[in-house]
């Protein structure tokens, strides 16, 4: 198989199951928050059973993961080339940004500046930061609320501080003191940026290309 074929087959295998596993993704994150919210509940059945809906969405990712790798013929230089695939399975919770992909076929798309196209990018990006952020919100609930000195003791107080480290605003009312609760406050740094200027960058590129077409339009010596 050459590497078009290979890259033909890929591509078809992803247009399929980009939205089942968007789907899947969204139950992995409702079962990782029972999983986190009911911990020390009188109810250990119920975290059974979200634990359990962690493992098989987890392994559904890695069954595609691994479909993936093959149809690409890439064989040990997959992970290398796809690394946000990767992290994606290291990390299931950071599946909302496989949107950059999304943006990034948009922005190939120069011909016409086409609304809908750019206005899908920005409801993506706006899509993926409530979806990181209540993911981020949960993991640093997770490992803070304990935490002695903590200023994050209920997930209401992690919800504030995600919406304002997303943001890029930053308060500082509360902040997390662990070191897996500072990784993760990097981590929503690094993507609230990014998701920002996705937006930012997409609507900037379809006004460009408006006032492009427009002057086109314009009547030679009209000034």
């Amino acid at each position: 198989m050459d590497a078009k074929e290979a890259g033909e087959r890929l591509s078809r295998w992803e247009a399929r199951t980009e939205m089942p596993l968007f789907t899947l993704s969204l139950f992995f994150l409702a079962c990782y928050a029972v999983q986190v919210l009911a911990r020390g509940g009188t109810d250990p059945l119920l975290g059974n059973a979200a634990l359990a809906g962690l493992l098989a969405a987890w392994l559904v990712f890695a069954a595609d993961y691994a479909v993936r790798l093959v149809l690409s013929g890439q064989g040990l230089r997959f992970p290398r080339s796809h690394w946000l695939d990767t992290l994606v399975l290291i990390l299931p919770l950071l599946r909302p940004l496989r949107m950059v992909r999304v943006y990034t076929a948009v922005q190939r798309r120069r011909a016409q500046p086409r609304l809908s196209l750019h206005a899908r990018v920005m409801a993506y990006a706006s899509l993926s930061a409530v979806l990181l952020g209540f993911a981020g919100s949960l993991a640093v609930y997770s490992s803070e609320r304990t935490a002695p000195g903590a200023s994050i003791r209920t997930f209401g107080d992690s919800v504030w501080w995600a919406a304002a480290t997303l943001s890029t605003v930053g308060y500082g009312d509360v902040s997390p003191v662990t070191g897996l609760g500072r990784l993760i406050a990097v981590g929503l740094m690094a993507c609230g940026i990014a998701l920002l200027g996705a937006v930012t960058g997409s609507f900037s590129s379809w006004l460009l290309q408006v006032f492009a077409r427009e002057d086109e339009k314009r009547p030679p010596g009209s000034g």
